[in-house]
């Protein structure tokens, strides 16, 4: 039925594979194959566990290298955008479809309330304890359309520079990006960053090999792709020569903070006029996705370089809570050349600010 699909994940620490579920034809809960819209973990010994509610339309699902789950829900009923979200025991991902299987089991505890249709994520998880924020928003139409499956770089640096961050296919786009996460005040969240484009089909799954490379797998078919190939097998191998990058995105109590993969000119990082800055979010509904709104321009007023040429923290008087924060960086050049970021464009979703000390 459409995309009433399964995805699971390896084993994790424990043995448990945990298995995330689309909605009937991604807006229905079908009473003939309750726990759709649920993310269920089956044992070792076949016990199937009733874990999260609250999913819609997943792509893909992934561990972190601290044995954290993550999945991709899709835009639509109740995502304004896509984005990757963390699963964890008792946690509510946004829709409330499937919330009819509380029903069929009490190992979640009692219903939880529904969220008001129209609100937004930082106003909804203040009535519904359980609402977990997406970590990352991944900016419909910007970032991609279809985000898929999720892995982590666990190679040690054969992969390059990206050492524990994630990897998320996107279908639509045919291509990969890569996520920063950070926990601030106890909740996950991050930005997203380009990383590669150009494959043959529409990327479903990534995974690294022993030898560091990573294999790709796309296909095109019933939503078509950017990449037209019907199907597509690739392998990504690293060159070797570190890229030019944003390495790290973190929050401050007034700002960011950018650490860099190369070292950059000193100049360029502590010119405010290198970096432009919007924000916004989406509306969480009933309906089918939302526009941008609750748009603002947060003003970087000051910039200051590390010592090193390879950090800068920005002062950003305005920040919003709960929206994305979308940073572009046109005018930072690497140190000794007049050579740009390779990807000068990053997107943090702020759900937490931290507590100055």
């Amino acid at each position: 039925n459409y995309h009433e699909y399964a995805f699971g994940t390896r084993h994790d620490n424990n043995g448990d594979i945990w298995v995330v579920l689309c909605l009937t034809g991604s807006g229905g809960a079908d009473d003939k194959s309750p726990f759709r819209g649920w993310c269920m973990r089956v044992t070792e010994e076949g016990e199937c566990i009733p874990t999260g509610y609250g999913i819609r339309s997943p792509g893909g699902i992934g561990f972190n290298h601290l044995g954290d789950v993550f999945y991709c829900d899709n835009q639509g009923l109740w995502n304004g955008s896509s984005s990757l979200k963390h699963l964890k025991p008792g946690g509510f991902q946004g829709n409330p479809t499937g919330n009819k299987y509380f029903d069929l089991t009490d190992a979640l505890g009692p219903k939880p309330p529904e969220p008001v249709s129209g609100s937004r994520i930082e106003i909804e998880r203040k009535r519904v304890p359980d609402l977990i924020p997406p970590p990352v928003v991944l900016p419909h139409g910007k970032v991609g359309n279809s985000p898929a499956g999720i892995e982590c770089d666990e190679t040690n640096g054969k992969f390059g520079p990206f050492k524990n961050q994630l990897f998320v296919s996107e279908q639509t786009h045919s291509k990969v990006h890569r996520v920063f996460l950070e926990k601030v005040n106890g909740f996950y969240q991050g930005a997203v960053f380009p990383f590669l484009e150009g494959f043959g089909s529409g990327n479903i799954v990534a995974r690294f090999a022993p030898d560091g490379s990573m294999f790709t797998g796309g296909t095109n078919r019933g939503w078509g792709s950017r990449g037209k190939s019907p199907f597509s097998f690739q392998r990504v191998n690293w060159t070797g020569k570190i890229p030019f990058e944003v390495h790290e995105m973190r929050v401050k109590p007034d700002g960011f903070e950018l650490t860099f993969t190369q070292t950059a000119d000193e100049k360029t990082l502590a010119d405010i006029s290198s970096y432009t800055m919007e924000s916004y979010t989406y509306i969480y509904q009933k309906g089918y996705g939302s526009p941008q709104v609750d748009e603002t321009i947060p003003v970087i007023s000051k910039a200051i370089p590390g010592k090193n040429g390879k950090s800068v923290i920005l002062t950003v008087d305005g920040m919003v809570k709960g929206n994305v924060h979308e940073l572009k960086m046109p005018g930072i050049r690497r140190k000794g050349v007049d050579q740009p970021l390779l990807h000068d464009v990053a997107y943090y979703t702020l759900n937490e600010i931290p507590k100055a000390n």
